[in-house]
């Protein structure tokens, strides 16, 4: 991609542009972002994934009696008609299960993969919503079909209304209004606060990104260490011939603790190794994604292309895919990163690389991580 190209999609910013004066900054509103919008999931469809065990999905009703959350499989009995008011459903990403929506999705990979998430979309009645809230990360909303109706504020005051099945603010105060048709979008950063009514039927997809929290990340990596420091570090036994007597028996030794000290530096003695474990972890796919193996042999002579449910990434000296790491490096680094950007790569690559390399394919085709193509562009 060329991130200094300006794209309609970003209101005629090129991403650069976009990057630098917008994003976890301030909002933008782009009119016509993709002109002519028609989206190519409809009512039925969405309503047929909702009811799908494996895809999560949410009912949220705004009634007389307050509001109302039900998580999902929706089956469409579950639903109420859409001639009453105030009411919508949401399905989680939908670019795992759809071809369309997950093209959709790569043009916003002008941030890294590392940072986006997935696509959502919502489906509401006539004045239907999830109230004013603020979210912890980065979101686009596209005008997919109908109205909606925003009002965004800078809100200082983050406090919830209590009791509630949804994330509510209790003191919402909005700054600005519009009032979005299709193709139109808005652009939030992180915890700009926000509401969306409906005004007739409407659908909205919302593109939003991943922000892990410090402690998250911490987490996951220490468990990943641990399971290292268990195969890496050794099996020393902790000997103490010096250890004198002691009359103050619950006491740790101090020989102990540097004794678990050294244990610890020695796991960490490989210094690239939180990046690979950091690279395993972004990449590890969500719980409710499967893959289907093929029926037939893989035949990548043609080339291959990633399954849309595939996280591949790299660094400087790995490959990451769904969550398992590879060492590469000269001609096949350079390959499987184009692998990693493009999602595809053709069979005349292919043939360069390594026995390994071309062995780890097979593996990741028989996995159904990725396809081949008969009619892929060689290049």
């Amino acid at each position: 991609m060329n991130t200094d190209q300006p794209l309609a999609l970003l209101g005629g910013l090129s991403p650069s542009q976009f990057m630098k004066r917008h994003w976890q900054k301030k909002p933008l509103l782009v009119r016509q972002a993709i002109p002519g919008f028609v989206p190519c999931v409809g009512r039925s469809e969405l309503v047929a994934l909702a009811g799908q065990d494996g895809v999560e999905s949410r009912l949220i009703i705004d009634s007389d009696k307050g509001w109302k959350m039900k998580h999902g499989p929706l089956p469409k009995r579950s639903l109420p008609p859409f001639s009453q008011k105030k009411w919508t459903f949401l399905v989680q990403g939908v670019d795992l299960h759809h071809d369309g929506v997950h093209a959709l999705l790569q043009q916003f990979r002008f941030v890294p993969d590392a940072r986006l998430d997935d696509l959502m979309i919502s489906y509401a009645s006539d004045g239907g919503g999830v109230g004013p809230h603020f979210d912890s990360y980065d979101v686009f909303l596209l005008q997919a079909h109908g109205q909606r109706r925003w009002r965004i504020g800078r809100q200082k005051d983050l406090s919830l209304q209590p009791g509630m099945p949804l994330k509510i603010l209790q003191n919402f105060e909005a700054e600005e209004e519009f009032v979005l048709n299709p193709g139109d979008m808005l652009y939030l950063p992180p915890k700009y606060a926000h509401d969306g009514i409906a005004e007739g039927e409407c659908m909205t997809w919302s593109i939003g990104f991943r922000s892990p929290q410090a402690g998250e990340l911490a987490r996951e990596l220490l468990l990943g260490l641990a399971d290292e420091a268990f195969d890496g570090v050794g099996d020393a036994l902790y000997r103490d011939p010096s250890q004198a007597a002691v009359g103050s028996p619950a006491a740790i030794p101090q020989s102990l603790a540097d004794f678990a000290r050294q244990g610890i530096a020695k796991a960490l003695k490989n210094p690239h190794l939180l990046e690979s474990l950091l690279g395993e972890y972004l990449t590890e796919p969500k719980s409710n994604v499967w893959f289907d193996s093929p029926e037939n042999e893989p035949d990548l002579s043609h080339g291959a292309q990633l399954d849309r449910r595939t996280r591949m990434m790299y660094d400087e000296r790995h490959i990451f895919v769904n969550g398992e790491s590879f060492r590469v490096g000269g001609r096949d680094a350079v390959n499987l990163r184009k692998l990693a950007d493009d999602r595809f790569i053709s069979g005349k690559k292919i043939s360069t690389l390594s026995a390994n390399a071309q062995e780890a394919l097979l593996d990741w085709a028989a996995a159904g991580w990725l396809h081949g193509c008969e009619n892929l562009r060689e290049s």
